[in-house]
């Protein structure tokens, strides 16, 4: 039985809203550990990026993983996603050459259902 598209646009805006919330949280808790927010939800000709945050020159791009549990959020990641946001941070860096004076790197921030946030910093690199 085919799915009704209002039920998918539905769960779409349930699963945008979710995302905002938890990039949200994950602002919160990078300002509470001195970072400054940069820009959020940064679009660029290879893809977004969730969050942008930097402290004492040490920028971060970070993407913002929210479900259910952590080790769930932890594994939603693939590797087609890090070589879109590792795409997506050299074209900002080119946009925004002030940034990562003292380097950059990629972390992941894990939201769970009770908004408790997680960071994995560094958490990949570029392989070349």
């Amino acid at each position: 039985m085919a799915e009704h598209p209002g039920n998918r646009a539905a769960r779409g805006r349930t699963a945008q809203a979710r995302g905002i919330t938890a990039e949200q949280a994950a602002c919160t808790a990078l300002e509470r550990d001195g970072w400054t927010v940069l820009a959020r939800r940064l679009r660029t000709a290879a893809g977004e990026i969730d969050v942008v945050a930097e402290r004492d020159g040490l920028l971060a791009f970070i993407e913002v993983k929210a479900r259910p549990d952590l080790l769930t959020a932890a594994a939603a990641l693939g590797q087609r996603q890090r070589a879109r946001l590792l795409a997506a941070g050299e074209i900002a860096l080119a946009d925004n050459p002030g940034w990562g004076r003292a380097g950059v790197r990629f972390d992941v921030l894990l939201v769970d259902g009770a908004g408790r946030v997680r960071r994995v910093a560094d958490a990949f690199r570029s392989e070349g």
